[in-house]
């Protein structure tokens, strides 16, 4: 199976009234997958606003590799999977 690379830009909330923080997430999807199939199921991710997606494009892998690397990194993320894990 062969795969695309995505960045999409989507707005997170739960971090105060009127509030937001907007994360770079960087996807994999079958190639197949057309813009409005991976901004859907970006929309559909836990924390994310209605409406909140800001940007999405495709990629190369390199960008990726490199973009996912940075997710690891981010504060915001991880406070955020730490919790999902704890609540499940």
């Amino acid at each position: 199976m062969e795969w695309s690379y995505w960045k999409v830009i989507l707005k997170y909330g739960h971090v105060g009234i009127r509030n937001e923080v907007s994360v770079a997430r960087h996807l994999t999807m079958p190639v197949e997958y057309t813009l409005l199939e991976v901004m859907h199921k970006a929309q559909n991710m836990p924390g994310v606003k209605a409406k909140g997606i800001l940007s999405a494009r495709r990629i190369s892998i390199d960008e990726y590799l490199i973009g996912h690397r940075e997710e690891a990194e981010n504060f915001y993320l991880q406070r955020l999977m730490t919790f999902r894990q704890k609540s499940c």
